[in-house]
Formats: C-alpha cells, sequence, structure tokens
C-alpha cells in the first residue's frame, strides 16, 4: 500500500478570541487554574463578542515540560446569543519564552515553539448553529501573563 495522504485539509479564518486571564492558580504540581476575566473580543465574519463568565483555563503540566490545555469559555455575541467554546491543545514553551512569560512580556507565536489548539462550539441560537457542525484549529497570535494578562488566538475552521 501506497504511503502518504489520500486527502487534504484546507482551513478557513474564523475568528479573532482575546481572552483576559486571571493570575494562574497553582492547584499541584502538574495542575494550574488560569480564571478568564469577562471582556476580551470575539472578531470574524460571521461572529463578534465578547468573553462572559465563568470561563477558564485548566492546564496540565507534563513531564516533559509541554502544557495540555482544557479551556472552556462562553461567547456573549454582540447580538445578544451565548455560545459555548471548548478546546484542548498543546503549548510547548523554550527556556527563553518561558522566562520571558514570567516577566510579563508579550510573546507572540514566533517566540513560543508550539501553541495550538482545537475548539469546538456548541449553541442553541439559530444564527450560529452552523457552528455546532464544525471543528476548528486554532493558533496563538499573543500571549501575556500578569495583571493585564490575555491569549490571542487566530481560530479556522476545517474543511
Amino acid at each position: 500500500m501506497e504511503q502518504g495522504p489520500s486527502t487534504e485539509v484546507a482551513t478557513e479564518y474564523l475568528m479573532t478570541i482575546v481572552i483576559p486571564l486571571d493570575a494562574a492558580i497553582p492547584v499541584d504540581g502538574s495542575t494550574i487554574l488560569v480564571p478568564v476575566r469577562s471582556g476580551g473580543s470575539v472578531s470574524g465574519p460571521r461572529i463578534s463578542g465578547t468573553i462572559a463568565t465563568p470561563s477558564a483555563d485548566w492546564l496540565r503540566v507534563l513531564p516533559s515540560g509541554a502544557l495540555r490545555m482544557d479551556v472552556r469559555l462562553l461567547i456573549h455575541t454582540d447580538d445578544n446569543a451565548y455560545v459555548y467554546l471548548s478546546y484542548n491543545g498543546v503549548s510547548q514553551h523554550s527556556k527563553e519564552s518561558a522566562a520571558r512569560l514570567s516577566r510579563g512580556e508579550v510573546l507572540t507565536d514566533k517566540d513560543v515553539p508550539y501553541f495550538i489548539t482545537a475548539p469546538t462550539f456548541q449553541t442553541s441560537s439559530e444564527t450560529y448553529a452552523w457552528l455546532n457542525s464544525v471543528q476548528a484549529v486554532g493558533k496563538m497570535a499573543e500571549l501575556k501573563r500578569g495583571v493585564d494578562g490575555y491569549v490571542k488566538y487566530d481560530v479556522f475552521v476545517v474543511k
């Protein structure tokens, strides 16, 4: 049997999300909770709104130093609908990016070796029901920890 792909994956831009982060709460040596503040922004060609509470990010620190994300967000759209967004993902920092992050510097996707997510959506809104049937991927665009911390993602529908 011939090796190699028998199909292709394409993506289409869906949205940019800016998620305001509170200070991390270490649960134990392998789990960190990062509460999400209300606000931020969701903007794309077919959806716009803000992040509402409750929302949070549960991070598992693996022995390799990689972070496994378990994030649950509530989007409140500008036309008053609610969309539940959840994603898992993987982040891998270098020693340099981890040090810069701990100093409160803004990092971009060029600074962090790997930071990819896999969002899915759930809503009862007729306007946004199409989101229930898509798988998305997200890539971190910016990240900052601290008092005014946030994470910014560009999100794409996988086709």
